[in-house]
């Protein structure tokens, strides 16, 4: 009795500790909501406050009207159109050259692969300016491009995480599909494909993720505010010679989140899936 006492009172103690700990992390976020609903003069008066001494929804209207006749739904859309892209090249590319690496053989193989490992811990701060005049070069700036071309060309991260998942499918699968006729490119579709759908899955949320909040790559190469993205367009809010309007820039914030938080709780059971699964594997 008493260890089943102990033990109780340990779960209790362990879930109040992660309670707490859980609403530190978002205590940032749950302000800035409610922060949305307050008078955009003051927001940050009270800031000490958490609810609003009035309710008022002038934030999220302000915030729909947008910048010199450009309405915030356009910059949804731009992030759309970004996001979703990004994704298709980076799932489409990643996924077959992840592919080559685990089953297929070639020369320097390995040189190759340990290039693209290095990739990955690679400053991003260090190729930006060999990446701005490249793009430039082409004639890409103030088009997204940039921002969504290199995708197609395959992620780092993305390659290792799938080849990961694909080490850990037994090779026999692949022998038999050849022994029945398949080539070693038409295993991929028919065989590889359906059984890293967890790992995939994991791609495309992170890969949205990334590119809905990316904000200095867009800062870099697009310099029209038609062209910008939610992540941007929110600075738009901040006025160093007038008022910043805190209120606007929190309504729009805070709907700027809701496809993050839908998509998670949507997929968080494939995340997590595919990270053990890679983790374990391979």
């Amino acid at each position: 009795m008493g260890i089943n006492a102990s033990r109780a009172a340990r779960g209790t103690g362990y879930h109040l500790f992660m309670i707490a700990l859980s609403v530190i992390m978002l205590y940032p976020l749950i302000w800035m909501f409610f922060g949305s609903f307050k008078e955009g003069s003051r927001v940050l008066l009270n800031a000490g406050r958490l609810l609003p001494e009035r309710w008022t929804v002038a934030g999220y209207v302000n915030g729909m009207k947008g910048f010199g006749g450009i309405r915030f739904t356009h910059f949804f859309g731009n992030s759309f159109y970004y996001a979703v892209l990004s994704t298709i090249g980076a799932l489409a590319s990643s996924s077959f050259v992840a592919y080559g690496f685990a089953r297929i053989d070639f020369r320097m193989k390995k040189l190759w692969f340990a290039c693209m490992i290095l990739s990955i811990i690679l400053p991003y701060q260090v190729l930006m300016i060999p990446q701005y005049v490249l793009f430039r070069k082409l004639d890409w700036i103030n088009t997204f491009k940039p921002l969504i071309v290199p995708h197609f060309l395959g992620v780092p991260f993305f390659i290792f995480l799938v080849v990961q998942f694909i080490r850990g499918i037994p090779i026999e699968l692949d022998e038999a599909a050849l022994i029945d006729g398949s080539s070693k490119y038409g295993i991929f579709p028919r065989i590889i494909v359906p059984l890293i759908k967890p790992a995939l899955t994991t791609v495309i949320i992170f890969s949205f993720y990334w590119q809905w909040n990316d904000f200095l790559g867009p800062l870099i190469y697009l310099g029209r505010p038609k062209l910008y993205p939610v992540s941007v367009a929110l600075k738009l809010f901040a006025d160093p010679q007038s008022l910043t309007d805190w209120g606007s820039m929190f309504a729009m914030a805070s709907l700027s989140l809701l496809p993050l938080f839908l998509i998670f709780f949507l997929f968080q059971r494939y995340i997590i899936e595919g990270i053990s699964s890679t983790g374990i594997k391979g």
